[in-house]
C-alpha cells in the first residue's frame, strides 16, 4: 500500500484515483501509524514553498517522512514535494526542506530570456540519465510529461536522473538511493505518468 501524505497542500484525489487505475493500493492520510505501515510514501505539493513547508513541519509529518526514507522506505515527492525533499528553497526568502537530497531550489526566472514565460506550464520531453532510473524503466528519451512550476532544484548534479529543455536543462527528477522526486506531474501526464506511478509502486 502507498501512503499519500495529507498535510493540506496538493490535489490528492487525481493521484491517488491516477494509482487506482493501475491497481496499486493507495490512500490519503495524515495518520502517522497509516504511513508508518504503508509500503511506500508519496509526498504530494502546490503552491508556495514557505507555507507548505510550515504545514509539514508543523503537523509533525515531516520527522516521520525523513524517518522512514531514512529507514529505506522507498518516498516519491511530486511537484513542490519535490523540491521540500531538498535542504533549502529561495522562494520568497529562505526556506528549510527535508535534506534527504543534497541541492536547493531557485527560481527558473533567473536563468531565463523573457521570451520564456513564467510558470512553465505544459507538455514537454524528458532525457534521462544513464543508468536509467528505476522509475522510468518503461519509458524512452522524449516520452512527455506535464509540467507546472517556476522554481527548479539546483546544485543537485549527482542526484538528477531526468532533465527537460527549457531555456536550459532543468532538473526534471531526482533520486538519492529509495528517495525519488518528480518536479512534473505524473498523475496529469497520461499514460507516460501511469507507467512511472506503476515503476514506483513495483519498487521493492
Amino acid at each position: 500500500m502507498i501512503a499519500i501524505v495529507d498535510y493540506g497542500v496538493g490535489n490528492l484525489f487525481s493521484l491517488v484515483s491516477s494509482l487506482k487505475k493501475i491497481g496499486v493500493d493507495a490512500v490519503i492520510t495524515s495518520d502517522k501509524m497509516v504511513i508508518e505501515n504503508a509500503d511506500k510514501i508519496i509526498l504530494p505539493g502546490v503552491g508556495a514553498f514557505e507555507d507548505a513547508s510550515r504545514k509539514l513541519f508543523n503537523s509533525g509529518l515531516a520527522e516521520l517522512v525523513v524517518n522512514q526514507a531514512k529507514q529505506g522506505k522507498p518516498l516519491m515527492g511530486i511537484c513542490l514535494g519535490m523540491q521540500m525533499l531538498f535542504d533549502k528553497s529561495y522562494e520568497y526568502g529562505e526556506h528549510k526542506g527535508l535534506g534527504l537530497i543534497r541541492g536547493e531550489v531557485r527560481a527558473l526566472k533567473d536563468n531565463l530570456s523573457e521570451k520564456y514565460r513564467i510558470p512553465h506550464i505544459g507538455w514537454n520531453a524528458l532525457k534521462f540519465s544513464m543508468p536509467k532510473s528505476p522509475i522510468f524503466k518503461y519509458l524512452e528519451d522524449g516520452d512527455c510529461v506535464y509540467f507546472v512550476h517556476s522554481y527548479y532544484a539546483t546544485n543537485c548534479t549527482n542526484s538528477v536522473v531526468a532533465t527537460t529543455e527549457y531555456g536550459f536543462d532543468v532538473t526534471a527528477a531526482v533520486a538519492s538511493g529509495n528517495v525519488y522526486g518528480c518536479q512534473f506531474h505524473p498523475e496529469k501526464s497520461g499514460d507516460v505518468g501511469l507507467k512511472i506511478l506503476k515503476a514506483f509502486a513495483e519498487l521493492e
